[in-house]
């Protein structure tokens, strides 16, 4: 990289959706890949970690799909950047934030780094390359459409790959699924160095196997607590914990009003630090209109299993002297615990009145109160 090994930026890739590795897990451990924990530490910042040990990069930027990426904002002091739908186009949006003359990007399932090959990639990168790759042989017979291929002639390209910044801000945007296909298919010079078994993937779920040697999850409980109010509105449907309720009045809210699963998604927010529900769905965006709770609630639980944590315990507590609460408490408890793929050992459900004291006593509205308690998945118990 001649005299210029201090100008260099890095672009950790983190903004995919992990859907093969999700698919081959149930419902209420589908963590993304970038998000399983190592203490409490996610895997994209250890990866990012890692590579600051080893060199001054001039930035470490790190891209997020939308849902995670405020998210990341608020957990770390690396460089977030917004995503796209296609690995290309996050690429794209990282480079606007790069002012080097060289850019390593690096793709977070491939979280186990190798000094060596990161260093050679910087000895082989000169003012006449465009990009360095490095690659493995391929070991086996291969077969191309019922052809024998000369194996010698095969490479595996791994990342990370050490790229020219101009050269891939100039590419067009087809679906290329690495820098130096895209390079090369754009007549740029691509070197290929010898890559390390080290730098193997982690795409599928049974892929986690690579990942024993590494730190359990912390054991630590994360507790979050909700409140809600709504007053009543006649003439309006009324739905309470997912259920529905036979009443004149429903709730006055932007959504359906459900007070209880609104107390709950606060809860949840709360006990991962993701802020409260009006800021995930604020009440003057219109595709919330008479919005479905159990659809929100379901949103921001997936989210918290997609970030690594899961509910231990969910405690709620339902102040209303009317309408009665009790022939619906079954029901209830039974609709929030499917919501949150829990057996309803781990949901409970209370109601009780004001004895006829304030707003709730006159009969004007309902409040809810709702604790959580939450830990990280522990993603070692399916080794």
């Amino acid at each position: 990289m001649s005299d210029k090994k201090s100008d260099l930026s890095l672009i950790i890739m983190a903004a995919g959706s992990s859907s093969r590795f999700c698919a081959q897990a149930p419902a209420h451990y589908r963590i993304k890949k970038q998000w399983i924990r190592l203490g409490s530490l996610p895997l994209w910042q250890k990866v990012a970690n890692d590579f600051k040990k080893i060199y001054n990069f001039k930035k470490i930027i790190i891209t997020a799909c939308d849902l995670d990426f405020v998210y990341m904002q608020k957990i770390c002091d690396f460089e977030i950047v917004l995503g796209g739908k296609t690995r290309w186009e996050s690429m794209q949006n990282a480079l606007e934030h790069v002012q080097t003359q060289a850019v390593l990007i690096s793709d977070v399932a491939r979280w186990n780094l190798d000094e060596n090959v990161f260093f050679n990639l910087l000895e082989a990168f000169d003012d006449s390359t465009d990009c360095v790759a490095p690659y493995l042989e391929v070991p086996d017979t291969a077969i191309y459409k019922e052809t024998y291929i000369d194996r010698t002639a095969l490479k595996l390209i791994q990342t990370p790959q050490l790229s020219r910044t101009q050269k891939l801000r100039c590419l067009k945007n087809e679906n290329f699924t690495d820098e130096s296909s895209a390079i090369s298919a754009n007549h740029g010079k691509v070197v290929y160095i010898p890559g390390s078994p080290k730098l193997a993937k982690l795409t599928y779920y049974n892929d986690i196997f690579a990942l024993k040697e590494l730190p359990s999850p912390s054991v630590e409980i994360f507790t979050g607590n909700g409140f809600d109010v709504h007053a009543f509105e006649k003439g309006k449907k009324m739905v309470l914990g997912g259920i529905e309720i036979q009443s004149d009045f429903g709730f006055a809210a932007h959504s359906d009003g459900d007070v209880a699963l609104h107390a709950l998604s606060d809860a949840i927010l709360g006990a991962i630090g993701g802020g409260d529900i009006g800021e995930w769905f604020s009440d003057e965006d219109p595709q919330y209109k008479l919005a479905d709770s159990k659809v929100l609630l379901k949103q921001i639980y997936d989210f918290a299993i997609s970030i690594g944590f899961q509910l231990i315990h969910a405690d709620i507590t339902i102040i209303a002297q009317t309408p009665k609460i009790a022939p619906y408490k079954s029901k209830i408890h039974t609709s929030i615990a499917e919501i949150l793929y829990m057996d309803k050992s781990r949901v409970n459900i209370k109601a009780t009145t004001t004895e006829n004291l304030g707003f709730i006593g006159r009969k004007e509205g309902i409040a809810v109160m709702a604790n959580v308690n939450m830990k990280f998945i522990n993603w070692k118990e399916k080794i």
